[in-house]
């Protein structure tokens, strides 16, 4: 184990390696170092400029994005002290030691107040409660907000203060560090002074995470057992791989393009050169004489010379400050998003952030959208909205549950379940859940039930206890390991809570084992349907599926509740097995997967609870918004295929015109040879769209609108199918036909997909040819893995934490809000950069293309045309301060146009802007202005009353306002007086 109990570091550089770092890091940009090369040239090599001419604007370059970068890891290890350095109180001989965070050791016992976070992995020993338990939120760790129980081991409840905890003498062993955050496997030996040493089991419920935050707890103590790299946040941070935009590798290429044309102009005069001095008079003028020592140089070696001597007098071709200037127009344009007042939400009091601003203008080149549903095109606000209880129907809020019931099966007339069997479904919703009620000051007997507040790590299941308790049963919190319910006539009924069989998302299930005051043992589970119907027996299911099947339909969230006896003998004999497999150390998660589905067998359907995720705000409107730019949207999420089918209808993913293909478990059937029944389908899907489209991808958004729309549905168990086939023609074909159906469609849903398929999905599309530019938004831990993938990813400030917002590289408070963020501000980004980048080139071409004629003039002598002051400052401020005026405020559409009319994205789309042929019109451009520039000047210069004048210096300022003037001339007038100012 560490030592100590460090922060993983987020900054780059130390004091000692940051300027060999930083510089290595700026050098291996090919701009910086071409520079460098010509710097060193001019230093060894007698060449027509000063290397001053060359050096400066690269130390100004190098100077202005070392103090950027130094300051921004500044900010970073700043951050890492204020964590490092924080105060802790440690008990240490019976006494509070107040302490630095980094200076825990393993072994620790560390004390907590409310609403501190962990500063290491606990394992929980006492709390100020009677039994032990606190109340957690981990936000920061999987992005869950809700709060999470977690309890101490019964033989350490009482040590609540310093002294007692000081008699502790106890031994933990646990497995070595790993970064799953819901898999803790550990054991505790507890020693006293007359009896043995008793050992209890360690799970994830005793262990508090580093980064966790306690609530609603006034104080804990705990012991280190995972310190500094070793805590569970340590291993799970990852850096960030770096994205780089489309904008940057069109710069890579056209900066090729332009050392090629730098070379052969290089290259041309050095040839010319040569060919004039074959005339002996040419050589060696008279008022030129050759020394003895340039008479006797190698010609290869005096070629080589003269051909660097030219590289040197037309290096300014390259535009060096052109990368400084794109950093400081992407860092100042990214405040324009955080200072949007449109993306403040005043229900969280926050607006947009940008962690990223290297990748504004990509936000103008999407291409597919990939969301989540939960949370991201849904509230994640759940309400009770009806249940089923043996296949009749209870909506509404009655009292005693004796309101008007319907029945979803045959039957013609409304009719009621039999009373034992309500009370009995009121009591599992009352009883099997995770839910803890906030403490209040309440007294013995009835509990007021206005004054409850529920917490649980789900909202799912406070929704489910509150529609228990519309219909008269109450949960009205736990006392002494015992559930205490309020029933219909208003009597506490009190259940022994035996154990715990938590849900996973394996099981898709969750179980209590309860003892009635009569002493009976009960199990009530629930869970999903594929996950109970295969439990309970065959004859109850068929009115229940019925109404859960409609619920899904209509976009409801559904769980199946069922029960079963018993005996005291198998109780006994699954006591022992669930403590046998809890203390084990090895292999403790499959021991205990094998207990529970024993345990989960034979059971009894009581009936099913529907539960409504109500639509984000503005969601449909902005999916139709993307739809009309010519983007394609994907959702991707773990909900059953029926709800999410219901939600993407309601959001106009899907229209009533859209045909819909489904690879699902469903349409696949359950046969043998599932593989060919999908291959028939693949191939029958690909003839289907390939008929309907036309073969050139180029005009497939425009088609979109002009021919029938397809939708595509597929589960998890069939991608896997198609990703891990086994089929002659193996996966690769699966594959390539899967994403050729995927191309062809205008909206994808994928359902029941684990975090890791949707980065899959994700990386299967960034791969296609051509390379699409991908988003992914979402708002939960689960979304983390396909924000990170894509080349853009959007964390959703939502109730289900930070954990998406946190390694997104931009953050907004809800879904609406990606309209403008791509519609208007990608939109003016892209086009702001792109003229930026192409002005650049088109200036140093204007600027150095006068200097290639000249060469014409002087006898290709490497004779400057331009003062070395002028050549040095013509980069720095004189055409850079106006350009980046204008690529930071020009708006050469208003931004409600862009916003109303979404069709004007798709003009700017597949980085349409810095394609070869604007390219080549402004370089064509550049070279005409440049030759205009030289030859109006010379021929200006050719008249007497001029002729004075010329000979008494010449440079050419008419390269600086023609340059500038474009700018000018583009600029509205507005944004054009603050560009001159």
């Amino acid at each position: 184990m560490r030592a100590d109990n460090r922060e993983p570091n987020l900054d780059r550089y130390t004091l000692w390696n940051f300027l060999p770092k930083n510089l290595f890091e700026q050098f291996r940009r090919i701009a910086n170092f071409y520079f460098l090369i010509i710097f060193l040239v001019q230093v060894t090599v007698d060449t027509p400029t000063s290397p001053v001419t060359s050096g400066l604007p690269l130390f100004f370059v190098i100077t202005v994005t070392a103090i950027k970068q130094g300051y921004e890891d500044w900010l970073r290890h700043r951050a890492d002290n204020e964590v490092n350095k924080s105060t802790v109180y440690i008990i240490e001989n019976a006494k509070r030691v107040r302490k630095e965070s980094e200076k825990i050791k393993v072994g620790d016992v560390v004390e907590v107040q409310a609403d501190e976070t962990f500063p290491c992995d606990l394992i929980l020993l006492s709390s100020c409660t009677v039994d032990g338990t606190c109340y957690v939120t981990t936000a920061s760790l999987d992005g869950e907000s809700n709060c999470k129980t977690h309890y101490a081991v019964r033989d350490t409840i009482e040590l609540c203060t310093a002294e007692s905890i000081d008699t502790l003498r106890a031994a933990i062993e646990c497995e070595q560090p790993q970064p799953d955050l819901y898999k803790f496997v550990g054991r505790i030996s507890i020693y006293s002074n007359s009896l043995e040493a008793v050992a209890r089991s360690l799970g994830p419920e005793n262990l508090l995470l580093k980064g966790a935050t306690l609530k609603n707890t006034k104080k804990i103590y705990g012991v280190a057992v995972y310190t500094g790299m070793e805590t569970k946040m340590a291993l799970n941070y990852q850096g960030k791989s770096q994205k780089r935009s489309a904008v940057e590798k069109s710069i890579n290429a056209f900066l090729i393009v332009y050392l090629f044309i730098l070379l052969t102009k290089a290259a041309v005069c050095t040839t010319l050169k040569y060919v004039w001095q074959s005339t002996p008079y040419n050589d060696e003028p008279w008022y030129n004489q050759k020394t003895q020592k340039e008479r006797e140089t190698l010609k290869v070696l005096k070629m080589f010379t003269d051909f660097l001597s030219f590289m040197v007098l037309f290096n300014f071709i390259i535009p060096v400050s052109m990368y400084v200037t794109v950093e400081m127009q992407k860092f100042l344009g990214s405040f324009f998003i955080s200072w949007d007042k449109d993306f403040y939400d005043e229900e969280i009091n926050e607006g947009a952030l940008v962690n990223t601003s290297d990748l504004n203008e990509e936000l103008g080149q999407v291409d597919y959208v990939f969301t989540d549903k939960t949370g991201t095109l849904t509230e994640n606000s759940m309400e009770f909205i009806e249940c089923c209880i043996d296949g009749h129907k209870y909506k509404g809020v009655t009292q005693e549950a004796d309101g008007l019931s319907q029945t979803d099966g045959p039957l013609p007339y409304f009719d009621k379940a039999d009373k034992n069997r309500e009370e009995l479904f009121l009591r599992a919703l009352c009883l099997c859940h995770t839910v803890e009620i906030k403490t209040n000051d309440t007294v013995d007997g009835v509990t007021e039930s206005a004054e409850l507040t529920y917490m649980s790590s789900s909202p799912d299941e406070i929704a489910l206890v509150k529609g228990a308790k519309r219909y008269g049963f109450t949960f009205v919190g736990m006392r002494n390991g015992h559930m205490r319910v309020e029933n219909q006539r208003k009597e506490i009924e009190e259940y022994e809570l035996l154990h715990t069989l938590n849900f996973d998302s394996v099981r898709r299930r969750m179980s209590v084992v309860v003892k009635t005051p009569s002493g009976d043992i009960l199990l009530f589970c629930k869970g999903a349907d594929s996950a109970v119907f295969p439990r309970v027996q065959n004859h109850e299911i068929e009115l229940t599926k019925v109404h859960v099947e409609r619920n899904a339909m209509d976009g409801y969230r559904t769980l199946c509740v069922a029960f079963k006896e018993i005996a005291p003998d198998d109780y006994e004999r699954i006591n022992r097995q669930l403590i046998e497999a809890k203390m084990a150390l090895q292999d403790r998660e499959e021991k205990m997967e094998k207990v529970f589905d024993e345990i989960e067998t034979n059971m009894n359907l009581i009936g099913a609870t529907a539960v409504e995720d109500k639509l984000q705000d503005q969601a449909a409107e902005t999916i139709e918004a993307l739809h009309a730019a010519g983007l394609k949207v994907w959702v991707l999420t773990g909900d059953k295929m029926e709800t999410a089918k219901s939600t993407c209808y309601a959001c106009r993913l899907f229209q009533t015109s859209t045909e819909l293909l489904e690879l699902t478990t469903k349409t696949i059937q359950e046969s043998e040879r599932k593989e060919d029944r999908l291959h028939e389908l693949l191939i029958e899907y690909r003839k289907k769209l390939l008929h309907e489209f036309p073969k050139s991808t180029r005009s497939l958004k425009k088609a979109w609108t002009e021919h029938q729309e397809y939708g595509l549905i597929i589960d998890g168990s069939t991608l896997s199918l198609i990703l891990n086939s086994s089929h002659d023609s193996g996966s690769n074909n699966y594959k390539s036909i899967f994403l050729q159906i995927c191309m062809k469609c205008t909206a994808v849903l994928c359902c029941r997909m684990a975090p890791l398929q949707k980065a899959q999905i994700v990386r299967m599309v960034k791969n296609l040819k051509g390379s699409p530019i991908t988003l992914s938004i979402g708002d939960g831990a689960n979304d983390v893995s396909m924000i990170l993938e894509s080349h853009v990813g959007i964390g959703i400030k939502g109730k289900e934490g930070r954990q998406a917002a946190r390694n997104s590289d931009y953050s907004v408070p809800k879904f609406k809000h990606l309209k403008k963020l791509l519609l208007a501000h990608g939109h003016l980004y892209y086009v702001r950069i792109a003229h930026l980048v192409q002005y650049f080139f088109y200036k140093n071409l204007c600027f150095i293309l006068p200097q290639f004629l000249y060469q014409f003039f002087c006898g290709f002598s490497q004779q400057p045309l331009y003062d070395a002051a002028y050549l040095t400052m013509y980069n720095i401020c004189f055409t850079s301060l106006p350009i980046l005026a204008y690529s930071l405020l020009e708006q050469h559409i208003n931004i409600d146009t862009l916003t109303s009319d979404p069709r004007l994205y798709m003009k700017i789309s597949g980085n349409a802007m810095l394609q070869l042929g604007p390219f080549l019109y402004w370089t064509f451009l550049a070279a005409f202005e440049g030759t205009v520039f030289f030859f109006g000047t010379y021929f200006l210069f050719q008249t007497s009353s001029l002729e004075e004048n010329a000979k008494k210096g010449y440079t050419d300022p008419a390269s600086v306002f023609p340059a500038s003037d474009y700018i000018g001339q583009h600029l509205h007038w507005g944004d054009f007086a603050l560009a001159v100012l």
